[in-house]
């Protein structure tokens, strides 16, 4: 039942932050069927379970046992795994790993605008643009750019010897909060605008004026990180275009986007089958690999 938890728990919340931008919309202009939207239902789907799976696999086959081996060798498997985190309740794993995960994200994602190389990773998922802005575009991201962000994460958790459920709520309310976030719901007034993240407030992440010198508000869950470091803004209407300086020329489609900074290597092909095709073989062959054992 646990491998199914997660999910279900994207089907649930998905339909019903659906519903609410169907009957409490923000941009009522703005249409839920729109073009493009199977290439974001196809990130949702594969960002949402597939790709869990596909990493899961490629560390337990090709990373994990060498790693081990070598742990065992220098005598160091006590030291790395040491399950300090494992005797507490439930309820203060829980709590740790929501705000210790969630301030390690928003360092991560305050790499990926300032780093060149990370933040053509990040691209893919800057590329919503006006119109485009709902529930769904939460999982519009590259693969290499979430080996970054598990790398970083869940290496803690698992040192400190964290329980899955506890690693599950994180997930599951960071789902729920990403969800809003990007949707198309007036929603961020109030006193908890200092604590959770908002649409209000998050689509000026997305600001297409914006470089990585003045891109604000990088919270994923929790809003506090950028008023506490000063990276917080949140004006009272939105920001006059969304996207990035030359969005227009990026990837609109799936498979392509997954391979985006691969076709830096071949600036001349413009071909958009050659990208879909070229980055439906890469992740094929990831998965091959990933089930081989």
């Amino acid at each position: 039942m646990a491998g199914y938890m997660y999910p279900i728990s994207l089907a649930v919340l998905s339909g019903f932050v659906m519903l609410l931008e169907r009957l409490f919309p923000w941009r009522p202009e703005q249409k839920q069927l729109r073009p493009k939207l199977w290439s974001d239902f196809i990130h949702l789907v594969f960002n949402g379970h597939f790709l869990g799976l596909l990493l899961a696999g490629l560390a337990s086959t090709w990373i994990l046992p060498p790693v081990d081996r070598w742990l065992a060798a220098e005598g160091l498997s006590d030291a790395v795994y040491r399950n300090a985190a494992a005797d507490w309740p439930l309820w203060a794993q829980t709590i740790v790993a929501l705000v210790v995960l969630d301030f390690i994200q928003w360092c991560v994602h305050n790499m990926l605008h300032r780093v060149p190389l990370f933040w053509e990773f990040h691209k893919a998922h800057h590329s919503v643009k006006d119109g485009e802005m709902d529930w769904i575009v939460s999982f519009r991201f590259s693969w290499l750019e979430v080996i970054v962000y598990k790398s970083v994460l869940y290496l803690p958790m698992v040192f400190f010897g964290f329980r899955w459920e506890a690693l599950m709520f994180h997930a599951v309310f960071g789902t729920l909060i990403g969800h809003l976030n990007h949707s198309n719901l007036n929603l961020g007034h109030g006193w908890w605008r200092y604590v959770l993240n908002s649409p209000r407030m998050h689509i000026w992440h997305h600001n297409y004026d914006a470089d990585a010198k003045t891109t604000v508000n990088f919270g994923i869950i929790f809003s506090c990180w950028d008023w506490i470091f000063g990276t917080a803004k949140m004006p009272a209407d939105p920001p006059a275009h969304i996207g990035f300086r030359g969005v227009e020329t990026f990837p609109e489609n799936f498979f392509s986007q997954e391979i985006w900074p691969l076709q830096k290597l071949a600036p001349r092909v413009h071909s958009a089958v050659f990208w879909s095709v070229a980055g439906a073989v890469v992740m094929a062959v990831a998965w091959y690999l990933s089930q081989s054992h």
